[in-house]
């Protein structure tokens, strides 16, 4: 049953000065609040390793923020951006950014009204030889709704990731409300970002030092990885009255054979960075609940979690993804998912949670909720009263599961 949740009642004051708009100048000094027993305590992030609960794994998502805000201009000198969001053909990531002359993406275009049929070539300011070399153009190929199917073509025989990486910006979240600058091409990234496809980043995830990564393995907890290529729909607001009326977008996820057989072994707790993971994680049970049911995982869909009662254990849904996986020998379950995770959904995989302080009436808020057992005002009064930074470049919370 879809749930019954009125957005409204997710809402808290958020006062601009409170929104980050800039890294600390040391991804680990930034504030810690911990969360624990209805007891919220503040630290700094550098503390984190020794907050941990022994014998636990803690999974990150190695996804790679790619430049992917593109400037052109139409003959008359109006300017077009356009965001790409997805690819289209080739479908595939690894694919797509192998391409050395054309490739089409699924885009959001500003300005969309004011482009017809015309190749818009790409704004060059700076008068760069390298990016007029690449003579990069775009053609409208659909227009689907909010989004457009967008061909780009280039020459030089670079790769289309070449041609990201020298023509494109980071899409730094609109809330920041700057233009990107140099300092986010290093910040508004992971540490360990390995996979290109995001157009967000896992903002959990960049307060993350080496130093405090070293600390976690000494202390004999596990690292391990997943990747969730994050989409602009991170960056939507809930604009229905009831949850039930919003969307959530695919986004395409992978996760090893071997964690998997490290996730069936239930005596250890897992620790999930950021939302991402949490959402990947969590969709490994439903994966595994349609290879019982239909002979093999396909994508998890919005509600599933809350359609029925499942009454398969953990075990049995993470075995039938590991046999499938080695009858076909794979190596890797590669899927996507659109769960949305609110109050009222049971969580099966991840006992920790460490994640930022997100936006008023979002879908991330409803995750929070639904993992401290409705106790978000506690947190976010607390962070509020205590001077914590919010959102993407803002401070970190540690928040174990109700």
């Amino acid at each position: 049953m879809i749930p019954d949740i009125k957005i409204t009642e997710y809402d808290y004051p958020l006062p601009d000065d409170r929104i980050a708009k800039y890294p600390l100048a040391e991804r680990d000094s930034s504030k810690l609040l911990r969360y624990a027993g209805g007891k919220p305590e503040e630290f700094v992030f550098r503390d984190i390793p020794g907050l941990l609960p022994e014998n636990s794994i803690m999974v990150f998502n190695d996804t790679k923020v790619v430049p992917a805000r593109l400037h052109f201009m139409k003959p008359t000198g109006a300017h077009i951006e356009i965001f790409c969001l997805e690819p289209y053909s080739p479908a595939e990531y690894n694919l797509i950014f192998a391409e050395t002359q054309t490739c089409c993406w699924k885009c959001i275009v500003g300005n969309v009204k004011r482009w017809k049929s015309d190749r818009l070539v790409l704004c060059n300011p700076d008068s760069s030889e390298e990016v007029e070399a690449l003579g990069l153009v775009a053609e409208m190929v659909e227009r689907d709704g909010e989004t457009s199917v967008v061909r780009f073509s280039w020459s030089g025989g670079y790769p289309f990731s070449k041609v990201l990486e020298i023509c494109g910006t980071i899409p730094i979240p609109p809330y920041l409300n700057r233009e990107s600058e140099s300092i986010d091409a290093e910040r508004y990234q992971t540490l360990y970002a390995r996979y290109r496809g995001s157009v967000a980043a896992p903002t959990a995830g960049l307060h993350f030092t080496q130093r405090v990564l070293d600390a976690i393995k000494e202390r004999g907890i596990g690292i391990e990885t997943v990747c969730l290529h994050v989409g602009a729909g991170t960056f939507l607001p809930v604009k229905s009255a009831e949850i039930s009326g919003h969307t959530m977008h695919r986004e395409p996820f992978s996760v090893s054979l071997g964690l998997l057989e490290t996730l069936r072994d239930r005596s250890r707790k897992v620790i999930a960075v950021g939302t991402t993971s949490v959402r990947t994680l969590e969709s490994l049970y439903y994966a595994g609940v349609k290879c019982i049911e239909e002979g093999r995982p396909s994508d998890i869909s919005q509600w599933m979690p809350y359609e029925r009662e499942y009454h398969y254990s953990f075990e049995e849904a993470i075995d039938a993804l590991i046999a499938y996986l080695r009858d076909n020998s794979l190596d890797s379950l590669k899927i996507g998912t659109r769960i949305i995770i609110v109050p009222g959904f049971k969580f099966r995989v991840v006992d920790v949670l460490v994640t930022n302080f997100h936006q008023p009436q979002s879908t991330l808020l409803l995750l929070i909720s639904a993992f401290v057992g409705g106790n978000w005002k506690v947190i976010y009064d607390y962070a509020l009263s205590h001077a914590f930074r919010f959102l993407s470049y803002g401070d970190s919370s540690l928040l174990f599961r109700a």
